[in-house]
């Protein structure tokens, strides 16, 4: 790793600038990665380049992302060519009686499946984006209420994904004992400021308290005179990764049986929360066990063959692919980031403010900036705890707080960066595209981060 220095910025700031002029994340990523490795060795920038890309595809992380989401899209995909996704639609449609108890039961269905931020953002948006539809919600808004109780929703929940991998972070770096880092988990939870805000913020949203505001008040204006459902033909000449998946997942809506029972929809969504829970939190295990359930179910029911099952559920994992591919890009930037020592130089820069008083603050500004440009949540929190909870010990610093904080930080990272996995899967699942849904939201995300700090300040 190199020594850490103020070209360290360069790399997030070009990704930044790049996403937006281009809109094209993965692009963008690769770029900026490519910045970062002429930082480190001009000399040498293919051969590290294809050793950080092998790296990451050998994570485990990245092989249980990749089967997660791909397990996801095919699980989505039955779901759907069942007509059990339309048929919630339709009885969800008879509860709903305009623009404000579509996303309010939008709200309440992201507050249900807390279990993983990666089911939140999918179940949701795809199951709720037709009925939106119909009240002219525009996409963007859709997608930015999936996103705000997707990993806000997950961090405030002892049972979820989120809780279970920082928890155990906290006993592999000595500030739980073993058997206990759930325990100091949920004494943090109460801090969690950003993620509380930001429930608080879209449930005003949802009530009409806080107005559309910036570039949303535009989709929300067009929305109203546009259809808001994406036209298919409108993705015949595809230009984006994420036009592609939504182009593939109108297309499997088209091809749903117009009389699909509701339990179709249901049961598999109560088998995966409750597997779940079961196999102590692991998504993937819980999907497992879904699958082996509900195949047979569907095929009791003569829904369709072994041999369509099978070919749904591919054209549902090659659907996201685009997601797949933007988070495997944004690992090689993080580790990119590593190593030019882009966290390092930012944390040292700010220890002379890492007095007790302003630690919570300050950590949760320089993660969330952190978190927001690698747009690695679960990463940043993995490099900053070493550093930040010796300094919080060493000036008497609330721990919980300081816990909360950096807690807070990653859950802003993972909604508000525009290359995060929660950001592309709640786009993608509500048929949005990718930079539209990250710029729209982004001054709601930031109301939520500016009230955090204060609360911080405050309760410091």
């Amino acid at each position: 790793m190199l020594e850490p220095s103020a070209l360290s910025l360069l790399p997030p700031l070009v990704v930044v600038v790049l996403a937006v002029v281009l809109r094209r994340p993965i692009l963008s990523l690769l770029i900026g990665a490519l910045v970062g490795l002429v930082i480190a060795d001009p000399a040498q920038v293919l051969t590290n380049f294809a050793s950080t890309s092998l790296k990451v595809m050998t994570d485990e992380t990245i092989g249980w992302l990749i089967l997660v989401c791909g397990g996801f899209g095919a699980l989505i995909a039955l779901l759907v060519r069942t007509g059990g996704a339309s048929a919630f639609g339709k009885l969800a449609l008879k509860y709903t009686k305009g623009k404000r108890s579509s996303l309010f039961m939008t709200f309440c269905l992201g507050v249900v499946i807390f279990i993983d931020d990666y089911l939140n953002a999918l179940t949701v948006g795809e199951t709720m984006k037709r009925i939106t539809d119909k009240f002219k919600v525009s996409r963007e808004m859709l997608a930015y209420v999936v996103d705000s109780t997707a990993a806000p929703i997950c961090v405030l929940v002892p049972l979820s994904t989120w809780a279970v991998f920082f928890s155990g972070l906290l006993v592999d770096n000595g500030i739980a004992e073993e058997g206990k880092g759930i325990a100091v988990y949920i004494q943090a939870i109460p801090y969690m400021f950003y993620a509380w805000f930001a429930v608080l913020v879209v449930l005003l949203v949802v009530l009409g308290v806080i107005p559309a505001i910036g570039p949303m008040k535009k989709a929300e204006q067009m929305a109203q005179i546009e259809q808001a459902q994406v036209d298919p033909a409108q993705y015949n000449n595809v230009q984006t990764a994420d036009e592609y998946a939504v182009k593939a997942a109108e297309e499997n809506f088209e091809d749903a049986d117009p009389k699909g029972k509701l339990r179709n929809f249901l049961v598999p969504i109560i088998l995966l929360i409750a597997f779940t829970v079961y196999f102590e939190i692991d998504v993937y295990k819980g999907l497992l066990a879904t699958m082996a359930v509900t195949l047979p179910f569907y095929a009791l029911q003569k829904l369709m063959s072994v041999s369509e099952m099978i070919e749904r559920m591919l054209d549902g994992f090659k659907s996201m692919i685009p997601a797949i591919g933007t988070v495997i890009a944004a690992f090689i930037f993080k580790d990119v980031c590593d190593l030019i020592g882009l966290p390092q130089f930012v944390i040292g820069s700010l220890s002379p403010y890492m007095t007790a008083a302003y630690l919570p603050a300050v950590v949760f500004i320089s993660m969330a900036i952190l978190a927001f440009a690698t747009g690695s949540s679960w990463g940043i929190f993995a490099v900053s705890i070493p550093i930040v909870m010796p300094l919080a010990n060493a000036v008497d610093a609330n721990i919980p707080l300081v816990i909360g904080a950096l807690l807070s930080a990653s859950s802003f990272g993972s909604q508000a960066c525009f290359y995060s996995d929660s950001t592309v899967l709640a786009a993608q699942g509500s048929g949005c595209n990718l930079m539209s849904h990250a710029v729209t939201q982004l001054p709601y995300t930031l109301i939520a981060a500016s009230l955090a700090v204060i609360g911080f300040i405050v309760m410091a």
